[in-house]
């Protein structure tokens, strides 16, 4: 492999399972973990920052210690979701925090 389709790699980002390309184009592209926990908002902030963190994590010296840029990009999608919701501990949906109990 030349340097040229080396540096071409590295630009195309991996293709998911049985899905098209990073990053996520729309909600429905999300991993089903995503989809069918996360209300419709959410999802979108997930996509977001998922897309986001992807651009940003190209090069992995920005990344922690060996992580992929993939394991980064969902660890800061998932940040940027529990930013503005949170998971009720009975029923185990997700909601935004401003619908807390008790406030």
């Amino acid at each position: 492999m030349d340097v040229n389709q080396a540096a071409s790699d590295l630009a195309e980002p991996p293709a998911r399972e049985g899905s098209s390309i990073m990053p996520y184009k729309t909600d429905t592209e999300l991993p089903d973990s995503v989809r069918n926990v996360l209300p419709t908002h959410a999802q979108d902030i997930y996509r977001k920052a998922f897309n986001s963190a992807w651009g940003e994590y190209t090069d992995s010296s920005k990344r922690r210690g060996d992580e992929s840029r993939e394991e980064a990009a969902h660890k800061v999608a998932w940040a940027a979701v529990k930013d503005s919701y949170e998971k009720d501990e009975k029923t185990g949906k997700w909601r935004p925090k401003h619908i807390s109990q008790g406030r």
